[in-house]
């Protein structure tokens, strides 16, 4: 096939790939590039973050996304990225980088991001049409993401939680860094019912998570799901006062406003579910995922009052629920939690890439890199030795998954 052609810019005819919104782009088309229906790359996703001003040159997060198109007039790739002001809302952390520079002198912001903002997902990160040539085009935005970076004085870019496409497309360039980070993940291994899991568990395990469930009960709350259009305005605004309940605790703003919530309910209430706690007649907690046709995520979580593991059977037991009676085969619950472990949650490694514009520190960060992803090996094995299965049950996925 003829290679892709680069979409000139207005009347100077110059090459410009990035554009500062994704109301520049036909919705179905950059929908048609993910290969997936993973609901974080859709245009109502990311666009709904613009849309409401969570991602916004004043919330730290100027839409940079990379786009080509093909000489047909077609969008033939695309890839999200953002010019970041700081660090928030990123689960791969590079503060300590930040502080070496300023230790120096130097500006580690503003600094150039590819991910989906505020969610720790692995996913799509190069958007492709199904004939296109990963690492031609995975070459060119690399090329041109770099290029970008010059023209805007940021000190790196950084590639999140890309897919195993995406990590195809752009692992052999050189300039690219290596960093490993683990998750614990739940696996459907075609279960018929919560008790069926608990039967791969041992003993003493399956009696703690009975006992958890049993006074969850016991303090007289009730759970509730409600999914796509069943979740009402007032569910939604319930568990918008919890979500933000969980950043006040710690002095916080919220990431996410409620305009993007109700966004999402309006515009993708297929992948939504909410899971709504009541005590005494009254909202007291809620969780709400997402999710596509194989992988539950668990996303956002608050609570008024604290009860004995509500946290749990809310966001996991409920969780596992939903992916066994959806015929679902992951969980991915979030970052970090060694809780998860001891629940049935299995350690997964995921890649991130990272490009360095100071010659200096573009070395110690290499080797930064290398032993930290070394220990993050060892901590992965050293958890999955630690899952709660009977013997012969558990990890078949063990190693580097992406």
């Amino acid at each position: 096939m003829s290679g892709p052609w680069r979409q000139p810019c207005c009347c100077s005819g110059e090459y410009m790939p990035f554009i500062q919104s994704l109301a520049e782009v036909d919705p179905g088309e950059w929908d048609q590039l993910r290969g997936c229906d993973n609901p974080f790359l859709s245009h109502a996703f990311l666009y709904g973050l613009e849309k409401t001003g969570c991602t916004t040159a004043r919330s730290g997060w100027a839409p940079q996304h990379w786009v080509q198109y093909h000489r047909d007039g077609r969008l033939q790739a695309a890839m999200p990225c953002y010019l970041k002001g700081h660090s928030y809302g990123e689960y791969v952390f590079d503060w300590a980088w930040a502080q070496a520079w300023a230790e120096h002198g130097l500006n580690y912001y503003p600094k150039l991001l590819t991910a989906v903002p505020f969610t720790p997902s692995a996913g799509p990160r190069l958007l492709m049409a199904a004939d296109a040539d990963g690492p031609a085009l995975g070459a060119t935005a690399c090329a041109d993401i770099l290029a970008r970076a010059a023209t805007t004085g940021a000190s790196s870019w950084h590639l999140l939680f890309p897919d195993s496409a995406t990590i195809a497309a752009v692992e052999d360039h050189p300039a690219l860094m290596t960093r490993l980070n683990c998750q614990f993940h739940w696996h459907n291994r075609q279960y018929g019912d919560f008790e069926d899991f608990l039967a791969t568990l041992t003993a003493r395990k399956r009696k703690q998570i009975r006992k958890e469930r049993r006074q969850v009960a016991q303090q007289e709350i009730t759970l509730t799901t409600l999914s796509g259009t069943a979740i009402t305005p007032e569910a939604l605004e319930a568990f918008f006062v919890f979500y933000q309940a969980t950043y006040s605790k710690h002095g916080q703003a919220p990431y996410l406003n409620l305009a993007f919530f109700q966004h999402l309910h309006q515009n993708l209430p297929q992948h939504l579910s909410l899971v709504m706690a009541s005590h005494a007649g009254q909202y007291c907690a809620a969780a709400l995922f997402l999710h596509d046709e194989q992988t539950l995520y668990g996303r956002y979580w608050g609570c008024l009052e604290e009860f004995d593991h509500l946290h749990f059977e809310a966001c996991y037991y409920q969780g596992i629920d939903l992916c066994i009676a959806r015929g679902l085969k992951s969980f991915d619950a979030g970052a970090q939690g060694e809780h998860k472990l001891r629940r049935g949650f299995e350690p997964r490694l995921f890649r991130s890439y990272h490009w360095v514009a100071h010659p200096g520190f573009r070395h110690a960060v290499a080797d930064f890199c290398q032993r930290e992803s070394q220990g993050i090996e060892a901590y992965a094995q050293q958890a999955e030795a630690g899952l709660p299965f009977r013997q012969g049950v558990g990890n078949t996925d063990a190693g580097l998954t992406l």
